[in-house]
């Protein structure tokens, strides 16, 4: 176990979070009042999902202003908001501590068993298992990108999920890591995916006792570190290999061969091959940390998932599911959980694009995607704070996908088309606005039929 001193901090400062709403902010800011610490954080005033967990532990939100900085404070600065933010320059102005996030995170796990969980996707869901498995086991503080952050006393596990944009994992020096994959994400920062392979080599380094890593990716095959590096997924070649998959209506079962031994039979209330390998990969973690085999097979159990990540409500005959997926791969994950699911629906896809970067780069590779949907509905592109405009639409990507239709969040109508079937909205900007909007007309309708 690790024997590191845990960080202090002081009792005496308000930890000022600017941005505090993002996702790895909000999740840092629960953290760090959960530890008894006074926090108070600032952000836009729109309401975003990770608000009300927020609200909930009576933290105080702000809009952005530099009045909000006062003397004694302890700034944490969110990885959108340069130097030149009128918050951090008043901090600058009164000799505060400013910490960007990455570098306050390096500092936030120190003194547990630290366990990162990184890659281009797959790694929020494979936190929010992670966390929980290890939570019913023993003490854990946990930081999950969907905003969900908690600390108690004496946690002997420290798990958080590891950022690859702009290189934002490398303060952090972790135990271990998980490794889901490698792939060319982020077009605005890297230059290709050998930038990307830097990036993870680089990171591999931090690592002290040991690295997890999906086998059937060709880049992470690649990796070299001081560490050992163990390798999961259902081939042979595998160091974690699962066997005898069974794919259900409701879940999936398999056993777990590690090294010649079978730690025997796995089940799950999850669907898609890809929360088989997060599995696998948590299975790892703890048994290197001699936690008990039918403790994790207890916890796997009763993991309901992350936010906003195949989430879902029914209303009449009709399954609506919300899901981060705005990387083609990430949307493949996704249609091959719905129809593990429910083979028997029609599925449905409201997909927004993020970033003319990211849709011009994979512009292709999205309607390809996107085509093993029955049915596509295509919004207009969610641009960034960093990125206002680009050379695409969403016209050029609905031109390449059959029977695809643009769509507007004035005239969700054409969904009312459909009957007992899912409708999956996809996106990390603002797509849940589209599916508020949808629901609420499901509700009208329903109302006038009653």
């Amino acid at each position: 176990m690790t024997t590191t001193t845990k960080i202090k901090l002081n009792h005496n400062s308000t930890y000022f979070f600017v941005g505090i709403k993002g996702t790895g902010m909000s999740a840092m800011a629960l953290v760090v009042k959960a530890m008894g610490y006074q926090v108070a954080g600032s952000d836009i005033e729109k309401y975003t999902f990770t608000q009300k967990g927020l609200e909930d532990a009576g933290i105080p939100l702000y809009q952005f202003s530099p009045d909000n900085i006062q003397p004694g404070m302890t700034l944490i600065v969110g990885n959108a908001f340069s130097d030149d933010h009128p918050e951090v320059q008043r901090a600058r102005e009164l000799g505060l501590q400013i910490y960007r996030y990455p570098e306050f995170l390096g500092e936030l796990i120190q003194g547990y068993t630290s366990i990162a969980v990184c890659g281009a996707h797959g790694k929020t869901s494979t936190t929010g298992l992670l966390s929980h498995v290890l939570s019913g086991i023993a003490p854990t503080d946990f930081l999950i990108g969907d905003g969900s952050g908690n600390a108690i006393p004496d946690a002997r596990f420290f798990v958080y999920e590891a950022d690859e944009y702009r290189r934002h994992f490398m303060p952090t020096y972790p135990d271990y890591a998980i490794m889901t994959n490698i792939d060319f994400d982020h077009p605005d920062y890297y230059t290709g995916i050998d930038d990307v392979f830097d990036a993870f080599e680089t990171f591999a380094g931090h690592v002290k006792k040991g690295i997890f890593a999906w086998g059937d990716d060709p880049y992470l095959r690649k990796i070299k570190a001081a560490v050992p590096i163990y390798y999961y997924g259902t081939k042979d070649a595998d160091d974690f290999q699962a066997v005898d998959v069974k794919r259900t209506t409701t879940g999936s079962t398999f056993n777990v061969h590690f090294q010649g031994h079978d730690f025997g039979r796995f089940e799950i209330p999850l669907f898609g091959e890809h929360n088989i390998l997060n599995a696998l990969a948590v299975i790892a973690v703890a048994y290197f940390e001699e936690v008990d085999l039918a403790e994790i097979k207890r916890e796997l159990l009763t993991f309901q998932g992350v936010k906003r990540r195949f989430s879902q409500v029914k209303m009449g005959d009709m399954t609506i599911i919300d899901d981060y997926a705005h990387h083609p791969s990430e949307i493949r994950a996704t249609l091959d959980a719905a129809r593990q699911e429910y083979p028997n629906k029609e599925i449905v896809v409201v997909f927004q694009p993020h970033t003319f970067s990211r849709t011009i780069a994979y512009l292709d590779d999205f309607a390809a995607t996107l085509s093993k949907a029955d049915h596509v509905y295509v919004t207009k592109i969610y641009s960034s704070p960093r990125e206002k405009y680009g050379d695409v639409t969403s016209q050029d990507l609905v031109d390449k996908i059959n029977g695809s239709q643009l769509i507007t969040e004035a005239n969700m109508s054409p969904l009312l088309d459909y009957h007992d079937a899912v409708v999956i909205f996809m996106g990390a900007g603002d797509i849940q606005k589209y599916e508020r909007t949808y629901e609420d007309l499901l509700s009208h309708l329903s109302k006038k039929i009653n």
